[in-house]
């Protein structure tokens, strides 16, 4: 890899591109469908394994949940994506493949240490053997079919060995992406999107139906963790965000009103809640998600502004990495802080909801002030600049993952 640049600009192209802030602002709600996901759960992943949920009433326990029903997945798959798009899209020509997964190790890692610190100094210690945290602090956990291992710790850090899988190789596919001859792209784009139903369908016919999951009976546990947690199959939608950064680069993404582009977003939800299991966690959504991003940026390219491009919502944007990182800890934590099987009447229990999601944004805020922005103001641009702490980083450290 100490050979290998990261990329090469297109013919005629900037080598600065256009910022993209609606992608900031849109992080957030990806962040957020994921925290309203594990706030429905009727089985704790950690024990006692009591409810998440403090809905009292079983009507609006299972509104709740089937409305946020696949809000996890496709918060996560938003992210892969996202991953993708924005790290093409602001690769910089001629970098060092070692500079690149250094700077983006600075960006995920010291948070991760520090959620994984909290949760196993809160709770996770006392039932996580050292063979398990080990592989969690090492970002191995995720590939590991065992649920004790791959749920380990600080639960949503599984994501991360993905991630982390995406920016070990992204060195190395980034400049046969940028060789794609623009005529190619969208068959390019298709083939990603076919490799989403590839996995979804070796899943279903290929790997073992049997024990079932307590929380998904329509799949193995072995199913589950195949085409989710795997790194490996989330691989496609990395590499789709690439390849859809290159189409709007190119000035070949068509002109789609934000509008069609959320509603698209909200009828394939709403599809996808209809489908079985093994295509809810990319295929139902991949399309619509591709849609959202691209239209989105294409407006900021343009020089548009948009409904999420404002202060507020780059704010928010910027603190979804650490938002996302403490949900595990603040929703599973505070659960045992209210009682672990406490429920409430319906609007109580919406209130203690907002006041979750609340705790979480300062959570996060934290991570975000405390960890994640000194770390890569310190370190993200190499020795010689570490010096000069006013300096931002580059847009793709400003991104984040699911």
């Amino acid at each position: 890899m100490t050979a290998a640049a990261v990329g090469e600009a297109p013919t005629g192209a900037s080598t600065r591109p256009p910022k993209l802030p609606s992608l900031t602002g849109l992080r957030f709600f990806a962040a957020l469908f994921v925290f309203l996901y594990h706030f429905a759960q009727l089985l704790g992943p950690y024990p006692p394994h009591g409810p998440v949920t403090p809905f009292a009433d079983p009507s609006a326990t299972s509104d709740f949940a089937a409305v946020v029903a696949n809000g996890g997945f496709v918060g996560v798959s938003f992210f892969f994506v996202l991953s993708g798009f924005v790290l093409t899209w602001s690769a910089v020509p001629g970098e060092r493949g070692t500079a690149f997964v250094r700077r983006r190790l600075l960006k995920i890692y010291p948070t991760h240490l520090a959620t994984f610190a909290i949760a196993m100094l809160l709770f996770a210690a006392a039932y996580t053997p050292a063979t398990v945290w080990l592989k969690n602090v090492l970002l191995l956990h995720s590939f590991s079919s065992d649920p004790s291992t791959f749920m380990s710790v600080n639960a949503p850090s599984w994501s991360l060995c993905c991630e982390l899988l995406f920016y070990l190789l992204f060195p190395f596919v980034i400049g046969p992406v940028r060789r794609i001859a623009d005529n190619r792209l969208w068959a390019w784009a298709g083939a990603m999107v076919a490799g989403t139903v590839g996995v979804a369908l070796v899943t279903q016919y290929l790997v073992t139906s049997t024990p079932r999951t307590p929380f998904i009976p329509d799949l193995s546990m072995t199913q589950f963790w195949s085409a989710y947690y795997f790194p490996p199959a989330r691989l496609f939608e990395f590499a789709l965000g690439m390849v859809l950064a290159r189409i709007v680069r190119a000035g070949r993404w068509p002109r789609i009103p934000m509008t069609a582009a959320v509603a698209l977003m909200a009828a394939g939800y709403v599809l996808s809640l209809h489908v079985p299991f093994f295509y809810r966690f990319e295929v139902a959504m991949v399309i619509p998600i591709s849609v959202v991003i691209c239209s989105f940026a294409a407006a900021d390219a343009r020089g548009g502004r948009t409904p999420v491009s404002g202060r507020a919502m780059q704010w928010l944007g910027e603190r979804s990495f650490g938002f996302y990182m403490a949900q595990g800890i603040v929703l599973l934590y505070g659960r045992t802080l209210i009682g672990h099987n406490a429920r409430y009447d319906t609007p109580t229990a919406i209130a203690v909801l907002i006041g979750f999601i609340l705790a979480n944004l300062v959570a996060g805020t934290l991570l975000h002030v405390c960890v994640e922005r000194p770390v890569m103001r310190r370190w993200a641009r190499g020795p010689q600049r570490a010096r000069t702490p006013s300096v931002d980083v580059r847009p793709s450290e400003r991104e984040v993952i699911r």
